[in-house]
């Protein structure tokens, strides 16, 4: 088991001052086997005249506020204690046929097969098409394991496609992603989400903290000091889901820390919401999630 300390920070500037803002934060990490949550705050400056916790609909924690006050500057810091402690995953080769779980993903009526047949539909950010379904063909031969398939396609995407922050936005398409071979870790996990999806198996996003400081001779990973982004892909009932880091090609483990889960980046954003006012504005992020001890 792995303990961290996360702090993370996020701050919006703006020119003109706010009158009235609501937003929801998904900044309360989300418990589950391979993760406990020891203890965990959301603090909002100027101080909100509302502050709801409760569930979303995919059951990951949320914050939703409102700040009545007129202000010129908002500030979210979420802190954190966390304990990770992942599974082994399975042998990739052990996982059934991608298209035995494919095609019984539409009939499997127990909870876990209808919340999963959920994830293998069209969303905002991750849609299918034919570009997507032609790229993952290539990993998806007849017969091959689910999860040895998809690790294959995790790591083309890690190889073919350079990691530029400068080179998408928030609402870039992911087309426009895989036609330029550039983007960010949030990108390539609607991509892979997307050529999943193409071929009929149900993905979701994650998104997450990866850790700031890597253990004695490991690589620092891509996308530390920042939220990250990665995905699961369904592997069927008896293994199900299993996540993917197509931004550094590996298996999740315990260095990264999970906060929730969706269809793509807008069901899980850390902070979004409306406001009257603000003119323009500019947004500063800064995270740090370092080991404890």
């Amino acid at each position: 088991m792995t303990e961290y300390r996360v702090l993370h920070v996020t701050r919006y500037d703006y020119s003109d001052p706010v009158s009235l803002c609501q937003n929801v934060a998904h900044l309360k990490p989300r418990d589950w086997p391979a993760q406990r949550c020891d203890r965990s705050a959301v603090a909002v400056t100027p101080a909100p005249a509302v502050v709801e916790d409760r569930r979303d609909y995919f059951g990951n924690p949320a914050t939703y506020f409102t700040v009545q006050e007129p202000h010129r500057a908002l500030t979210v810091t979420a802190a954190h204690r966390i304990a990770v402690r992942p599974a082994a995953p399975p042998d990739p080769g052990d996982t059934p046929a991608w298209e035995g779980v494919r095609d019984a993903a539409p009939f499997d009526r127990s909870a876990d097969g209808l919340d999963a047949f959920q994830y293998s539909f069209d969303s905002r950010y991750a849609a299918a098409a034919p570009e997507f379904a032609a790229y993952a063909a290539e990993s998806f031969a007849p017969g091959r394991p689910v999860l040895a398939a998809a690790l294959e396609l995790t790591a083309r995407i890690h190889a073919g496609f350079a990691y530029d922050p400068r080179a998408t936005t928030v609402a870039t398409p992911v087309r426009e992603v895989f036609a330029a071979k550039r983007g960010v870790c949030q990108d390539f996990a609607h991509l892979q989400i997307a050529c999943l999806r193409s071929v009929g198996l149900p993905a979701r996003y994650v998104s997450g903290y990866l850790s700031t400081v890597p253990p004695p001779g490991k690589p620092r990973l891509v996308g530390a000091d920042a939220t990250h982004a990665w995905m699961s892909v369904y592997c069927g009932p008896r293994f199900g889901w299993i996540d993917l880091d197509p931004t550094n090609d590996v298996i999740p483990g315990d260095r990264h820390v999970l906060l929730a889960w969706g269809r793509d980046y807008d069901d899980v954003s850390p902070v979004k919401g409306v406001v009257l006012g603000g003119g323009q504005h500019t947004v500063t992020v800064s995270v740090d999630v370092a080991p404890v001890g």
